[in-house]
């Protein structure tokens, strides 16, 4: 299905419309699937001479980034080449064999929602914090809602990577997708994940440069330092980064570099992926192929039906896991899923329309998991990136993909469909080869796969239909999957200046309250039975004992005020007071201990004093505590509403700005109150769900999510309107 560049047709790649810029790569490759990438990236971190820059969703120090197993049931601590394989000590070793060497780590600052997956408490872990020229922080430089989900690596400027995969766990994997692969599991106590398929790119030249200087204004925005870009030239230049066994796709091309950026904070927004992914749709002559991990975005829907309406519009082919990872999104985005699939199957009068997902036997209820983020507009687009096709992709999370467009060049052409029949090969199980002459025998992409489908490892039609009960229950996009930020910044603006703070990564280490508190209690877990405890059996059955003990109120109590001293999420402890003991006396027991545990902070602070306040939290939040003194208990009340800062820092912020003490606990108690009602409604629901599961449970989980949301929404109009009665009155 070779399909030539029309004469005269207009570029779909313009720098300032659809991309962020195009620049020259010397070298560019498709690395599939997470083994290989894991691979590239460890023999070209090797070669780095000043600077490896690592920006993720989710980075973990304890993945393994080479798998072979040296005896059966074992895995090598150290590879061939002396180095360790696990990532956090591969990047120690990095620096101990080279001193200009400097590697910073920006990983999201994730949600709650996100903690049983990641690498715990990882500030205070040693392979983040011990090294003097290795620098960690965690990104909360968004909007309300928001992920960072940009893939970035750049070493020296010279070599890039850009993609859907991280460096953590639950991404390796080979692309055999064996089932039952034993080198697929991060830890040795778990069960063999699903497969899973990616696809990362890996960039030479100018493109490389420009992702590093991407990825220092990312460091800059959250630290609010500025790194230098490595200095070219000299004896390191000569030496090579890029892989001696991996060959290049192509080179000596133009790459585009596609972004998705929120409005937040005088960053200007950036929709940058959102209109190429229209655009190429848009230009499409023959058919569109795209691997994608959600199918939800309204745009992209609406854009895909258009195209099957026309008589001669393209043949369009989407290949989706059967269903995505986690009971929760599979019943908010595979519904949304499904509601926009049926959008395009209705209009699919013309008979153009695939959505297929890969079956590999011997998987049993198991599925791959399709994570790539991969469009082909005929032989004339590729785009690999980091976007999803929902809406949070569109204009909510930060994204990053790269594009190349053949214009004409054949070798770019070539190499865009050969890199189309590979992905088509693996999913079908057959040669490479073999879809190029299909392809080529009926000049037509559905009618080779159909040619190709039924044997083992395979292809079939993505068929889920989605119960009346599910659809019916499950709120709409706009809430599940928004494509902006929440409007917060009108009475957030009034307390919280622009500026961000400096190394707010080592703000910790500067109270020895916390230190003191940290450090007993990892001495309880290293020598204590707590390790022992720390089951879930064993925590479930205390926790109902304590909920009969006399005990119940001080203990609770105490456990707010510690959770306090070591900067725990004031979230997760009101959560769990309710899940232990319900919503009545849970949310009592919430409030009071949350009231103990800020008097006690606000006290450390007031001790500290103001200067030692202003080191620990930074300009910004030292700006806020001068705001919260002038401001008193309206001030105290708002940052507890939505919080700005973290429960301790402002506690003790306020301590330091010597604000009334009544002021301040009245403050606390008038804006703490209605996110625990929340919480508690929250948890009640939440509870009933895991006692006794079923589709009536979750509708009233769902709505009890909703009734938040909708209390949240209502007091941000409400404070909208303070505000521009607030403007009107100094105007006048």
């Amino acid at each position: 299905m070779a399909t030539a560049a029309a004469p005269g047709s207009i570029p779909i790649l313009v720098p300032g419309r659809n991309c962020w810029r195009v620049e020259h790569a010397a070298r560019l490759a498709f690395l599939v699937d997470g083994a290989d990438f894991f691979r590239a990236f460890r023999e070209a971190a090797k070669a780095a001479r000043r600077s490896l820059l690592i920006v993720g969703w989710d980075i973990d120090s304890r993945v393994e980034l080479l798998r072979e197993a040296a005896a059966p049931g074992e895995r090598r601590t150290h590879a061939e080449d002396g180095l360790p394989v696990a990532l956090g000590d591969f990047l120690h070793a990095l620096l101990r064999r080279n001193r200009d060497l400097r590697i910073h780590v920006l990983d999201w600052d994730f949600t709650m929602l996100f903690a049983p997956a990641r690498e715990w408490m990882p500030l205070y872990k040693e392979k983040w914090t011990a090294h003097p020229r290795l620098f960690f922080h965690l990104d909360d430089h968004h909007p309300v809602g928001a992920c960072h989900h940009q893939k970035i690596i750049a070493i020296d400027d010279r070599v890039a990577f850009a993609g859907g995969l991280d460096l953590t766990r639950g991404r390796w994997d080979t692309s055999r997708h064996d089932p039952g692969d034993p080198l697929r599991r991060d830890l040795a106590s778990e069960a063999v994940p699903p497969p899973y398929h990616d696809v990362q790119a890996m960039v030479e030249g100018r493109v490389a440069a420009a992702l590093g200087e991407l990825a220092r204004r990312r460091w800059q925005q959250a630290t609010g330092e500025a790194l230098e870009a490595p200095v070219s030239g000299g004896a390191a230049s000569s030496i090579p980064v890029w892989p001696a066994g991996l060959p290049p796709a192509l080179e000596d091309i133009p790459v585009a570099i596609a972004r998705t950026l929120p409005r937040y904070r005088g960053q200007d927004e950036a929709r940058e992926v959102e209109r190429l992914l229209l655009d190429a749709i848009a230009a499409a002559r023959h058919a569109i192929y795209t691997e994608a991990q959600y199918l939800t975005s309204t745009r992209v829907g609406a854009a895909l039906r258009q195209r099957l309406e026309e008589a001669d519009g393209p043949e369009i082919m989407i290949l989706l896991p059967e269903h995505t990872d986690g009971w929760l999104s599979q019943n908010t985005m595979d519904v949304l899923r499904e509601r926009l699939l049926r959008m395009l199957r209705s209009a699919d009068r013309h008979h153009r329309l695939r959505v297929y997902c890969p079956c590999i036997p011997g998987l049993g209820d198991q599925c791959v998991n399709v994570h790539s983020k991969i469009l082909f507009v005929d032989d004339e687009l590729l785009r690999v990136g980091s976007a999803n096709l929902n809406n949070r992709s569109m204009g909510l999370d930060s994204e990053c993909d790269l594009a190349v467009e053949s214009g004409d060049d054949p070798r770019i052409r070539e190499a865009i469909r050969a890199f189309r029949s590979r992905l088509l090969a693996e999913h079908l199980g057959v040669d490479a080869s073999e879809v190029e002459a299909r392809l080529a025998a009926t000049g037509s992409l559905i009618r080779a796969i159909e040619a190709l489908r039924g044997g083992r490892r395979t292809l079939l039609p993505l068929e889920i239909p989605t119960g009346a009960a599910e659809d019916a229950w499950t709120p709409g996009s706009e809430i599940v999957d928004p494509d902006r930020p929440l409007e917060t910044d009108g009475w957030i603006g009034e307390l919280v200046p622009e500026e961000r703070p400096a190394h707010a990564s080592h703000r910790h280490w500067l109270v020895p309250g916390m230190l003191a508190a940290v450090a007993v209690l990892a001495a309880a877990w290293q020598w204590s039975p707590l390790r022992e405890w720390a089951d879930v059996d064993r925590l479930a059955a205390a926790a109902g004992e304590l909920a009969q003990t006399p005990a119940a109120p001080a203990v609770a109590i105490g456990i707010f005020v510690a959770g306090g001293l070591v900067a725990f999420p004031l979230t997760v402890l009101v959560l769990a007071c309710i899940l232990v003991f319900g919503p009545w006396p849970g949310l009592p027991y919430a409030l009071l201990g949350a009231l103990a545990s800020a008097a006690l902070t606000y006290g450390a602070g007031h001790a500290l004093g103001r200067g030692a306040v202003r080191k620990l939290a930074g300009k910004r939040l030292s700006e806020l505590s001068r705001r919260i003194g002038r401001h008193g208990l309206v001030a105290v009340a708002l940052v507890r509403v939505a919080p700005v800062a973290p429960f301790t820092l402002i506690n003790m912020m306020a301590g330091a700005s010597h604000i009334r003490f009544r002021d301040f606990i009245l403050g606390s108690a008038l804006g703490l109150l209605p996110g625990m009602l929340g919480i508690s409604l929250f948890a009640d629901r939440l509870a009933a769900l895991i006692r006794t599961p079923g589709p009536a449970a979750f509708a009233l989980l769902v709505a009890a999510v909703a009734a938040i949301a909708a209390g949240f929404w209502f007091f941000l109009q409400w404070e909208r309107r303070q505000r521009d009665t607030r403007l009107r009155i100094r105007k006048d």
